[in-house]
């Protein structure tokens, strides 16, 4: 006699947004790529499916990134005072499914770059590599307010992702990409009530937008709070999967930013010592958040290591292997 296996039913599920556009969509992708879809909780093929494998975006800056410890600088070689050239690597070389582009010049306390000098950046990076990319300002709100609008219009039709709304700066960035056909990273505060209060006001602005937002719950390093980061993209998907629509979108995961902004992956030295070896330490905690954040739902990982991102990648690889029974 056999043995029943109980399953969990949920009774809906993950929106599928498609990121990129190609030629026949008004853009000039090789190939868009769809993230989401999921009918049950995270790699569960048994229960379920899941018919999108998340994917890894390397990231890449448009300054030389003088902050970067040596050996992630050392990991790209030459490249990194060109984005196009660095974009072509992390594609080519190191096997990224996306790009995502900072804008890191326009900070004020740095070049305060104006969006009339960043548009030609982002211009040769789309004509060098052909997968989607994903678009981020300095991280300065007033600033990345004046050059969304002009970056947006000047990429028209190629369904960017562009980061990021909050809760209280939002309309510039969902009103790009509803003008200009680019879809949206919806980032909040660790908070499940305000993740959905922002798609709501998100959604206000224009229904359509709904099918183009992914959520940025704001994922924290390995020891930084990550089990609380984890809960909260646990939330939203059970959320999504028992019928909350306005929860119902694909995540992306900052891990890289957050990663190599904490003092365990860039401190070395002998104060430091017994910590490990600066260089593996920094790749073991890059690698073990990303695959900590898969287990909670990320679709989308933005990485910087291409040793973790190649350890990621076999790690999702083994994930959508079929379990089902």
């Amino acid at each position: 006699m056999g043995v029943e296996i109980l399953k969990e039913k949920y009774r809906s599920e993950v929106r599928e947004v498609v990121l990129g556009a190609t030629a026949e969509d008004g853009g000039t992708r090789s190939h868009t790529i769809k993230v989401g879809g999921e009918t049950t909780l995270p790699f569960l093929h048994f229960e379920g499916t899941v018919p999108n494998r998340p994917v890894i975006s390397m990231e890449v800056w448009d300054i030389f990134p003088e902050e970067w410890p040596d050996n992630l600088k050392d990991a790209f070689g030459d490249v990194l005072s060109d984005p196009a050239a660095w974009a072509k690597k992390c594609v080519d070389e190191f096997g990224a499914d996306m790009i995502t582009l900072r804008f890191k010049s326009a900070d004020p306390d740095l070049k305060n770059s104006t969006a009339e000098d960043l548009i030609p950046v982002l211009k040769k990076v789309l004509e060098t590599v052909k997968v989607p990319l994903i678009v981020y300002g300095c991280g300065k709100p007033e600033k990345d307010n004046e050059i969304i609008g002009p970056l947006a219009e000047s990429a028209e039709g190629e369904n960017l992702l562009l980061g990021v709304a909050e809760q209280d700066n939002f309309k510039a960035v969902a009103s790009a990409a509803m003008a200009y056909k680019h879809s949206v990273i919806a980032k909040s505060p660790i908070d499940i009530n305000i993740a959905k209060q922002l798609n709501i006001r998100i959604s206000e602005l224009s229904t359509p937008l709904l099918d183009r937002i992914i959520i940025d719950p704001t994922v924290a390093a390995l020891g930084y709070g990550l089990e609380y980061a984890y809960s909260i993209m646990e939330r939203a998907r059970f959320g999504a999967l028992n019928g909350d629509r306005m929860l119902a979108m694909p995540m992306i995961g900052d891990v890289g930013h957050e990663v190599w902004s904490k003092k365990e992956a860039v401190i070395s030295g002998e104060e430091e010592a017994t910590w490990g070896d600066q260089a593996e330490r920094s790749l073991t905690w890059e690698a073990t958040t990303a695959m900590a954040l898969l287990q909670g739902g990320v679709d989308i990982i933005n990485m910087r290591n291409p040793a973790a991102a190649a350890l990621v990648k076999k790690n999702i690889d083994d994930l959508m292997q079929d379990n089902s029974y």
